[in-house]
Formats: structure tokens, sequence, C-alpha cells
């Protein structure tokens, strides 16, 4: 019957990755998603082969604010949080030459100047870890003054981001 859902979007499992936070998986059923990225930054990857993906969902650039913390949630950061990141990914069989990655967020949310720049520095932390360790970024929606929300399924690495204003989706799996 048209319009009816399929027997495996009945048992779709929806994941939602926190501030701070991170998941991976290789499941087809699950939908990975994070909300309201402002100065935060999403990365986004997804190895095509093995149907491995994840979402980190990063708060501030740098762990020497807290090391305390990054010891606990090193997701937080971007200098713990993507390496342990990459690690979950390598864990599931991602493989780093095969993965295809999407970054988002590092907006600039706070009405007037924002004198620390977190969403800036977030961008500019994330870009150069994942150029330094030879990654390949197919896309980014870094910057602005949006919020962005993501979700990516891990049956076929599609990507759909929601802005404010739009609603978006960007094919990770060709």
């Amino acid at each position: 019957m048209a319009g009816s859902p399929s027997v495996a979007s009945l048992f779709a499992q929806r994941v939602v990755i926190g501030v701070g936070d991170m998941a991976v998986s290789n499941n087809p059923q699950v939908v990975l998603s994070t909300y309201a990225l402002g100065s935060c930054i999403g990365v986004i990857a997804y190895d095509p082969v093995m149907k491995a993906a994840g979402i980190l969902h990063l708060m501030l650039p740098e762990s020497s604010i807290s090391p305390d913390k990054a010891a606990r949630q090193p997701a937080m950061f971007a200098d713990t949080g993507l390496p342990a990141f990459f690690k979950a990914l390598a864990g599931l069989k991602g493989d780093r030459s095969r993965l295809r990655l999407f970054v988002a967020g590092g907006a600039s949310v706070i009405g007037g100047t924002d004198p620390f720049r977190i969403g800036e520095r977030n961008g500019r932390v994330t870009m150069d870890f994942l150029a330094r360790e030879g990654f390949s970024v197919r896309r980014t929606e870094i910057g602005g003054n949006i919020n962005r929300t993501i979700h990516l399924e891990v049956n076929n690495g599609t990507v759909s981001m929601k802005t404010p204003t739009e609603n978006i989706q960007h094919p990770l799996a060709i």
C-alpha cells in the first residue's frame, strides 16, 4: 500500500548524541542525531563499505581548560574528542581512507559580539586536526549565526541537516 511504512522503518532506532558526547554504530536500523549545534561542532563520519557511522558533538576546542573533565568526558573537547571518535570508528572496522566526513556547527549564536569566539575556534581546531591527520572532508556547514540539527542514517550514510530556515539532505554514501 502506498504511503505505508516499511518494516525496517517500524524498527528504526534513534540514538541522540548530547553535547560533549559521541556515538558510533554499524547497525543499519539506527539513525544517529544531534540537536542544536550552535558554537559546538558536529563531526559526522561514514564508511560506506563497512557501514560504520558516527557523530561527535564537541563543545570546546582545548581540554587544557579542564583536564579532569576531559579525562571523564573526552568528547567534550576537540583535542581529546576527535582522536577518541576516530578510534571508536576503527573499532567498527571503519577505514580512515574510506571515511566520508561532514562537519557542521561553529556558529556565533550569542547576540552581539562573542569575545571568546568559541564557534570560530571550535571550527578552526577541528578542521586543522582533520587536515593534519589526512582526512578529506566532503562538506562543511561551519560558521554563521544559526544552529543546526544533524541526522545520520547508518544504513546509507544520508545526512539530514535542519536549520531554522532549511531542511537539507546530503548523501555521503554514493
